[in-house]
This record gives structure tokens, sequence and C-alpha cells, in this order.
């Protein structure tokens, strides 16, 4: 249990500070940025990365939301839970402190004006989308990552290619939800950055964690029940 965790730790700060550190440092740096595009995509990279660096040890979920959706879809045990989501918050806000002491090295640096790549609704949603329309976007976008990921870890599916299609599949949820909440689908990503923007993101933070878990235990349901193959 120790390696997983600590696999879990170290695969959720690389999603951390690769993600949200592209979108602190190179989003819109000066004169040439790396853009929605390139956020996206470094999310879908730390994925890639860590699913075939660590994958073996603790099945790579540096996601609460992940983890949640494989126990509904009876592939993980109850109670491992809450050890993996302690070690991903962890992972994950250790990122952001690193992300914030090297942010903070630049004079004009602001997370309180910049977000600080946070999540948001309302106000401080980036398209400026309602509640309730990011909690749809959340929903949606997370139930489906666990079908991918179901589908695609199957003892059926081909193999060694699950890393590519899952980090595949996070940068086409980005692409899509910037926009919107700025992403999360993964509390521990949103937890994170929000304990250092110093400003609204820790109150809209309870979002961010109800909304992609229970998008994660519905995924996880209805690959179990309506799409899983039990044939050996």
């Amino acid at each position: 249990m120790g390696k997983r965790l600590g696999a879990e730790f170290f695969g959720t700060f690389w999603l951390v500070f690769g993600g949200c550190g592209s979108a602190v440092f190179a989003a819109t740096f000066p004169e040439l940025g790396i853009g929605f595009a390139g956020v996206a995509l470094a999310f879908g990279l730390t994925v890639v990365t860590m699913a075939y660096a660590v994958g073996h040890i603790s099945g790579a979920h540096f996601n609460p939301a992940v983890t949640a959706g494989m126990w509904a879809s009876g592939r993980f045990p109850a109670k491992d839970v809450v050890p993996y989501w302690i070690a991903q918050v962890i992972g994950g806000v250790a990122a952001g402190a690193v992300i914030y002491m090297i942010a903070s090295g630049r004079p004009e640096f602001d997370p309180v004006a910049g977000g600080f790549a946070s999540n948001g609704y309302g106000e401080h949603s980036p398209g400026h989308y309602s509640l309730m329309a990011c909690m749809m976007a959340e929903f949606v976008l997370t139930a489906f990552f666990l079908i991918v990921i179901n589908g695609t870890t199957h003892k059926l599916a081909p193999t060694g290619f699950a890393p590519l299609a899952i980090g595949l599949t996070l940068t086409l949820i980005h692409l899509v939800g910037i926009p919107i909440t700025n992403t999360s689908v993964n509390p521990a990503r949103s937890t994170a950055v929000a304990v250092f923007q110093g400003s609204w993101a820790m109150g809209q933070l309870w979002m961010f964690w109800v909304v992609p878990l229970i998008g994660g235990v519905v995924g996880g349901l209805i690959y179990r029940h309506l799409l899983d193959s039990r044939e050996s």
C-alpha cells in the first residue's frame, strides 16, 4: 500500500504541476502563449506519461473522482478509497505549492487577479457560465471519463494503449471544459490551486468535489451495468 500511495502522490503531483503549471506559466505568456489547446494537451500528457510510469503500481488514478468511479464499477476496494484520496490531495497541494513558489519569482504575479488556474463558476467561469451549466459540464465530462477509463482498461481491450486513450480523453475534456469551468473533473486538481489562489476559489471548491465525484460514480455504474462484458 505504501508504494501504491506513493505512486498516487507523485502521479497527482505531476498532473497538477504539468497541467496547472502550463496554465499559470505558459497559457498567455507575453507575445507567445500555448493557449487553451496547449493547456489541454499538457493535462493529457501528464496522464499518459505517469500512467506508463506508475500505472502498474497503483492503477494510475491521480484523481478522487476516478477512484470513486473505479469503486463503483467494482474494480477497486472500498477500504482503499480514502487512503487514495488523501495521497492524491497531498500530491496535488504539494504541486500547487511548487507552482506558487516559482510563480512568485515574477514581479507582476498576482494569484487573486490571475486566478492561479483555479476552477470557477458564475463570474469566475472563464466564459461566465452559470452554476447549473458548470455543474452539468463537470458531471457529463467526468462520467464519460470514467466510461473511457473502464473500457480501455478492460481485460478484453487491446493491451498497452489505455494510457494513450485516457490521456487523449483528458485532452478532449479540457478542450471542451476550459471555457466553462477551467476544467476540473478532478477534486484534487481543484483543491491544489484553490488553497493558494487566496480569494474566491475556496468558496467555490465544494462544487468541484461534489459534482465530479457524483459524475465519476455514475460513469462507473453505467459501465458496470450497461457496457461491461463478462466474457472471459
